[in-house]
C-alpha cells in the first residue's frame, strides 16, 4: 500500500479489491482526471495538488532514446524531457507505483504497484497506457510481499526483480519474469531452509540478501549487492558488496571490497564500467570500476543519503542510470536530479517542474466508546501498606495515593494536590506509616526529579520533607516516629534524565 514517503509531507492511503488482483488501473493523460483501478474498494476522497522544483528519493531511469526520464514521485510516474521541463504524470492514483525501467526498444515501462493489493511487478507502455501485471503473487497470512528494483534483459524479454515474501525469512532473493506473465524463476541457490524449534545441530548461517539487479549488455551477467541477513544492531561496515551471476554457469563471484560498503551497481552501455554507491566517512557517493582492469576512482561524492543501516526496503539508493552514449548519468542528489559527467564527474541540474496530484481516499473512522464514568478500575495496585491498627491500607495507583478501608472499604485521595494538571501534576509513590497512624511518608517523581513528601492519613496538602530535588526510594519512619530514613541519589543518575525536557544546571 501507498506508505507514508519522507516527501512533501503528504499521505495518502488505499485499500485493495475484494478479489485477489484487482483489475488492472487506466493511465493518466494530461488533462485527464484521475480515477481509481477498478476493483479497488475506495475512491478518492479529494486530491491535494501543488507543484514542486524537488523530490525525494525518486528512482530515475533513461529512454534507450536519450530524450526521456521517467522516475517517481509519490507513489505515481512521470517522465520528463532530458533536458528538463514540466514533468507530465503518466501513471497515478490511489495505488503505490515505483522504479520504472525502460524496457531495451523503449516501448515499455517495467515498475511496481501495489494495486493488486500486494507488491508486483507490472509493465505499461512508455505512456502509461495499458498496464498489466507481470507477476500475480497473492496476499500471505504473515507479511505482505515486497519487490525492488526491476531490470530489463537485453532481448527485451525478461525482468529481474528482488522479492521478499514468506518463507523466505525477510531477505531478498533475485528471481527472473518473463514479459508475458509467469510464475518467475529464481536466479541463484536457494536460501537454507527453515529450521523448526526442536531442530538438532548448530543453525543455518543467515540467509544471503541481494538487491539492485543490473544485467550487462550481452546478457551474460547479472550484478547486484549481496549482504548477510537484513538488520543488525551496531553495524559494522562494510555490509553491501557487489557480486555478479554468471547466467552460463550458474557461478557467482563477489567484485568489490570496498570499507564502505558496494551497493545499486548499473553497468555503462559498452559494458566496459561498473557504477556502484558506497559510504565514505558520512556521506553517500558513487565509484567508477574499470570492469577489465579493476582500477576504481571516484565519480561524484556526495549524492544522495544511503539507507544500508536500515532494511534498504525500498533497496539502498535511489536509481540511477547512464544516459545512451555512456558518457554520463542521471542521478538524483539533494532532491534533484543531476546529469554527471563519467569523465570528470562535474555535475549539473536538469531543471524541472512537477505538478503533483495526491490522491487521499476517505478516512477510516470507527467510533469507539470508552467508559467514562466516575470511576475506573484500577489493575496495577503498587507499594500497598497496613496502617498500624490494620484499619486502613494505602497504596498507589496512577502515579496516586489512595487510601482505603480494610476489607472493603471505598479508596479515596490522599494529597490534595489543587488544580495541577495531569501533565503536570507529580507521581506519588512508595507510602509508609508513622508509627501512631496519623501521617504517611512517600516519594514523588516528576520530569525534574523528587522529593520526599509527608501527608496527614485524614488526607489534605502534602508537606515537602527535603531540602532540594532527587532520586528518592522508600522513605520510612523510625520507630519513635521522630525522623524519617531513605534512599537517595542524584537526578541526573538515573537514565531518565535524558528525557527531560530541561537539561540539569549541571550539564555543559
Amino acid at each position: 500500500m501507498r506508505p507514508l514517503r519522507p516527501i512533501l509531507l503528504v499521505a495518502a492511503a488505499l485499500t485493495w479489491g475484494t478479489t485477489p488482483y484487482a483489475s488492472q488501473q487506466q493511465g493518466t493523460q494530461p488533462g485527464e482526471p484521475s480515477r481509481p483501478p477498478e476493483g479497488l474498494v475506495l475512491t478518492t476522497a479529494e486530491t491535494l495538488e501543488f507543484t514542486t522544483d524537488e523530490v525525494t528519493w525518486p528512482s530515475v531511469d533513461v529512454s534507450p532514446d536519450g530524450r526521456t526520464l521517467a522516475f517517481d514521485v509519490l507513489g505515481d510516474l512521470y517522465t520528463l524531457p532530458v533536458e528538463g521541463g514540466t514533468a507530465t504524470r503518466i501513471i497515478g492514483g490511489l495505488s503505490f507505483e515505483s522504479q520504472p525501467r525502460f524496457s531495451p526498444d523503449g516501448k515499455t515501462l517495467a515498475f511496481l504497484s501495489d494495486r493488486s493489493g500486494v507488491e508486483n511487478l507490472w509493465i505499461a507502455d512508455a505512456d502509461g497506457n495499458n498496464p498489466r501485471a507481470v507477476s500475480k503473487d497473492g496476499l500471505t497470512r504473515d507479511r505482505p510481499q515486497i519487490m525492488v528494483s526491476p531490470s530489463w534483459t537485453p532481448d527485451g524479454q525478461y525482468i529481474v526483480v528482488s522479492k521478499s515474501r514468506p518463507p523466505d525469512p525477510g531477505t531478498f532473493w533475485l528471481f527472473m519474469y518473463h514479459r508475458d506473465g509467469g510464475n518467475g524463476v529464481r536466479v541463484g541457490a536457494a536460501p537454507p531452509p527453515q529450521r523448526g524449534p526442536d531442530a538438532e545441530g548448530p543453525p543455518p548461517a543467515p540467509p544471503a540478501n541481494r538487491l539492485g539487479a543490473v544485467v550487462t549488455p550481452d546478457g551474460r551477467y547479472i550484478y547486484y549487492a549481496q549482504r548477510t541477513g537484513t538488520f543488525t544492531y551496531n553495524a559494522r561496515f562494510p555490509l553491501w558488496q557487489i557480486h555478479r551471476h554468471d547466467r552460463e554457469t550458474g557461478e557467482a563471484a563477489q567484485v568489490t571490497n570496498a570499507q564502505g560498503s558496494a551497493m545499486r551497481p548499473v553497468i555503462s552501455p559498452d559494458g566496459k564500467w561498473l557504477v556502484y554507491g558506497t559510504r565514505y566517512k558520512t556521506d553517500t557517493g558513487l565509484r567508477a570500476r574499470n570492469l577489465e582492469t579493476g582500477a576504481e576512482r571516484w565519480l561524484v561524492l556526495p549524492v544522495t543519503r544511503d539507507d544500508q543501516e536500515s532494511r534498504a526496503s525500498r533497496d539502498t539508493l535511489p536509481g540511477y542510470a547512464f544516459m545512451p552514449d555512456g558518457q554520463s548519468l542521471v542521478v538524483p542528489i539533494g532532491g534533484k536530479l543531476h546529469r554527471v559527467d563519467v569523465a570528470t564527474g562535474a555535475t549539473r541540474v536538469i531543471p524541472m517542474t512537477v505538478p503533483v496530484k495526491a490522491e487521499i481516499a476517505p478516512r477510516v473512522y470507527t467510533p469507539v466508546r470508552m467508559d467514562d464514568g466516575a470511576t475506573v478500575r484500577a489493575r496495577l495496585i503498587r507499594w500497598p501498606s497496613l496502617s498500624p491498627d490494620g484499619r486502613q491500607a494505602v497504596f498507589s495507583a496512577m502515579n496516586r495515593l489512595y487510601i482505603a478501608d480494610v476489607p472493603n472499604g471505598t479508596p479515596r485521595l490522599v494529597t490534595d494536590t489543587g488544580a495541577a494538571s495531569a501533565s503536570s501534576r507529580e507521581g506519588e509513590f512508595m507510602p509508609s506509616w508513622s508509627p501512631d497512624g496519623r501521617s504517611i511518608v512517600y516519594a514523588t517523581w516528576t520530569t525534574r526529579g523528587g522529593h520526599i513528601k509527608r501527608v496527614a492519613a485524614t488526607g489534605g496538602a502534602p508537606e515537602t520533607l527535603t531540602r532540594f530535588e532527587g532520586y528518592y526510594l522508600d522513605p520510612a519512619f523510625t520507630p519513635d516516629g521522630s525522623k524519617v530514613v531513605y534512599l537517595s541519589g542524584a537526578v541526573s543518575d538515573q537514565l531518565y534524565s535524558i528525557l527531560l525536557d530541561t537539561p540539569p544546571a549541571d550539564d555543559p
